[in-house]
């Protein structure tokens, strides 16, 4: 069975982790074949980020506000359109060998469709460990939970593959992030429809690590991989993080 190496690296500034996910799909894109793949998780400070399909129209705010409010903005070469990623969100980022896990099921290449469902699939199952019931909403990609508003999107999924088949980028699951922060945005260009969160769907507070454990025993189950931790048995603590995301720490 093939290892996900796991991490959970605290609050990462996002360029940091963006060249940390470069150095790994490297790495793993080098090998012709890897028994070895990688999860990462973490939060991110305040951040929107523009996918490949995004649009500068569905920011709300300009330059001096973004400045203001302490927000930082990227474009990057994930699929999707804007986002938020901050405080209280799961973030996570598989660096996964898709071409190798397809292959396992038989598949002559990865199926970047099915491996949206899969993502969508963890958080899914994290959610029912904490009684909500997550949902796919036909026509969107990520996971929604009904409320008084009518549908809502708790957790949103941008991915890349590479030629190599080997992917990046991820999913954010709102556990308890400032909602006011999507407000500034039109989140995934979906008008019609918000976003809420664990905390706001419970009524109570989370912590990011409290869903650390759930979504490694979802991956594990639905990839069929087994989770290698780190050194330390606790993953709520900081581990260790490349000298790239250091250094932007520091």
């Amino acid at each position: 069975m093939d290892s996900l190496h796991t991490i959970w690296a605290g609050t990462v500034p996002y360029d940091a982790a963006w060249d940390w996910q470069k150095e790994l799909v490297a790495d793993l894109s080098e090998t012709a074949v890897s028994t070895s793949h990688h999860l990462l998780l973490l939060e991110h400070p305040p951040t929107y980020t523009l996918g490949r399909r995004g649009t500068l129209d569905h920011l709300l705010l300009d330059e001096a506000q973004l400045v203001e409010g302490g927000f930082t903005l990227r474009w990057v070469d994930r699929g999707g359109d804007i986002t938020y990623h901050g405080p209280g969100q799961l973030v996570g980022y598989p660096i996964l060998n898709l071409k190798q896990i397809f292959a396992r099921r038989g598949c002559n290449r990865p199926d970047l469709h099915l491996y949206l469902r899969d993502l969508e699939e963890g958080i899914i199952q994290t959610l029912a460990g904490f009684d909500i019931k997550g949902w796919r909403y036909k026509g969107y990609t990520g996971v929604w939970v009904d409320s008084p508003r009518g549908p809502e999107k708790i957790a949103a999924i941008g991915i890349r593959v590479n030629t190599k088949g080997i992917s990046s980028h991820g999913f954010a699951l709102n556990v308890q992030p400032d909602l006011n922060h999507f407000s500034h945005i039109i989140p995934c260009g979906i008008q019609e429809h918000g976003v809420t969160s664990m905390s706001a769907v419970l009524g109570r507070p989370f912590t990011t690590t409290e869903l650390v454990q759930p979504i490694l025993t979802a991956f594990q189950d639905i990839f069929d991989l087994k989770i290698e931790y780190p050194s330390t048995a606790d993953t709520s603590s900081q581990l260790s993080v490349p000298s790239v995301a250091k250094k932007e720490q520091a």
